[in-house]
């Protein structure tokens, strides 16, 4: 990002204030750049920019940083405080607060989601759901920091990769993961030469099917099984679940589907449960209940190794319901950690100090350094 890029994405308002500051004098002043929800502290590509423009306006910019990444920040909290010249801080408040927020919320949302499953692996499906590659990039790097936390907090899997390329070294892979769209299967025409076709054009690589285009999930799956024994006894054939929420699997029903918690979570659905917890654990899609019916199938035909992965809406509410229900899922795909209320992704930074004298607007005074 160029001087021109800053001029022309950035508030006028702060563009006129870095005017004044020219004709009337410079001075040094510190932000404090905060939250009003506690997040994941996430703030590497904020600073790394910072850095960036410090060292081309040739000035430095001094980072108190206050919560290290991955460390968890309270509500109103600062982060950090940036302190410098008034005349180079003052156009930058803008684009620093966008590359801040979001990533600090969906860094909360990661942990929660790999924390309440830390068995699961995680997959980063978001590309497809960002505003471009800035907030793709951004995102990515959000998995990665809270994934990191869940693994040291919960012991948890955590995300193991994302599906693209460009932001693959976030989770350390060379490359992203997955195998076939529901495109691939609506070419092959049924999902057995789906998983043929993909089965010669890359004999080394796991396979994962998937399997709901038909609605015959149970049927395919079990094909596909039989297809390739070897890969069902060798742990590199998955089936994958992303069953839209209009239809229950092939064999369920509401009835079947509480059945089928029942005998395997005794006692997990009695007691009180919202509609939308109800609609986790035995709703239709892919619910704890799809996930259930999809384990019992494969190992009464004897493919216990066979992993089941799924998708569809995976938010930190459904990770905790599928929790609960001990779910047997190997693998989540999911882009649902990315913020659902954008208004929570709001970063806030306000000058605290002038030439050293502590001034902040009254409402404000947390944000003073201590």
């Amino acid at each position: 990002m160029d001087e021109a890029d800053i001029a022309a994405w950035t508030d006028v308002y702060f563009k006129r204030t870095r005017k004044a500051v020219e004709r009337f004098g410079d001075i040094t002043v510190t932000y404090a750049v905060f939250m009003r929800r506690p997040v994941i502290s996430a703030p590497r590509l904020a600073i790394d920019w910072l850095h960036q423009i410090a060292e081309r306006r040739n000035t430095r910019f001094e980072i108190d940083l206050r919560y290290p990444e991955g460390k968890w920040v309270g509500a109103g909290e600062p982060l950090f405080y940036v302190t410098g010249q008034m005349l180079h801080l003052a156009d930058l408040e803008t684009l620093l607060l966008q590359k801040l927020g979001p990533t600090c919320v969906a860094a909360y949302n990661a942990y929660t989601m790999c924390a309440e499953l830390p068995k699961a692996a995680f997959l980063a499906m978001d590309a497809r759901h960002c505003a471009g590659a800035e907030m793709a990039e951004a995102m990515a790097y959000a998995a990665s920091v809270g994934s990191e936390r869940a693994r040291r907090k919960a012991g948890a899997v955590g995300f193991i990769g994302n599906a693209t390329d460009a932001t693959a070294h976030y989770f350390g892979q060379d490359r992203g993961m997955g195998t076939m769209p529901h495109a691939f299967i609506g070419y092959a025409g049924s999902t057995l030469r789906a998983a043929e076709m993909y089965d010669e054009t890359f004999p080394d690589e796991p396979m994962t099917v998937l399997v709901d285009y038909f609605a015959r999930e149970v049927t395919d799956a079990l094909t596909c099984c039989r297809r390739f024994p070897g890969r069902a006894a060798d742990g590199s054939l998955a089936i994958r679940i992303d069953t839209p929420g209009g239809r229950f699997i092939e064999g369920l029903d509401p009835p079947g589907s509480y059945a089928v918690v029942e005998r395997n979570v005794p006692g997990v659905l009695r007691g009180y449960r919202t509609d939308d917890e109800l609609r986790y654990l035995v709703g239709a899609g892919v619910s704890a209940a799809a996930i259930w019916r999809m384990r019992e199938s494969l190992d009464n035909e004897g493919f216990d190794k066979v992993k089941i992965v799924a998708s569809s809406g995976f938010s930190p509410a459904k990770c905790r319901l599928m929790a609960e229900a001990k779910a047997p899922v190997d693998v989540i795909g999911t882009g649902s950690y990315l913020p659902g209320k954008w208004s929570e992704t709001y970063a806030t930074a306000d000058i605290v100090e002038y030439d050293g004298v502590s001034r902040v607007k009254v409402g404000r005074e947390f944000l003073l350094r201590k």
